[in-house]
């Protein structure tokens, strides 16, 4: 019996530490990733970088603040449209500092998102004449790409 008990603290504790180090992102991580990516798709100038992380880092702090907050109490209607509302704000602040060309590409970013389109995944390009594969189902649902 002791054993056992000695076997499944030694699990117990090798689970929590497990757990204690996937931990959350700093608004800092999050709002570089956000920027560096805008950068590399837009092309953004050295100012318009500096602007436009200043935005995702308030972004950002809210989003962790939202997601702490909800670990603590659960789901709530009233912040998550804050949050909503917070997020359009910020895609309307960026797209004052961005050129003509540059919002359309933010536009295909947001559109990106939205859809669940990872950016560090490259795109398999069709070859002519063959269709795209659709996955039905659970998996479809999972992956996304079985919309119609």
């Amino acid at each position: 019996m002791k054993k056992f008990l000695s076997a499944l603290l030694f699990v117990s504790a090798l689970v929590s530490s497990a757990l204690a180090q996937q931990k959350m992102p700093t608004p800092e991580e999050l709002a570089k990733k956000n920027v560096d990516e805008l950068e590399t798709r837009l092309k953004l100038t050295a100012t318009q970088k500096s602007v436009i992380y200043n935005y995702a880092y308030n972004l950002a702090k809210e989003q962790i603040a939202l997601s702490k907050k909800q670990q603590a109490t659960g789901y709530n209607d009233e912040e998550m449209s804050k949050l909503y509302r917070l997020n359009n704000e910020t895609n309307k602040n960026i797209k004052a500092v961005l050129k003509p060309e540059q919002i359309i590409e933010f536009d295909k970013v947001i559109e990106d998102r939205l859809n669940g389109v990872d950016p560090t995944k490259k795109k398999k390009k069709k070859k002519k004449g063959e269709e795209e594969e659709k996955v039905v189902g659970i998996e479809g649902l999972k992956s996304g790409s079985g919309t119609p």
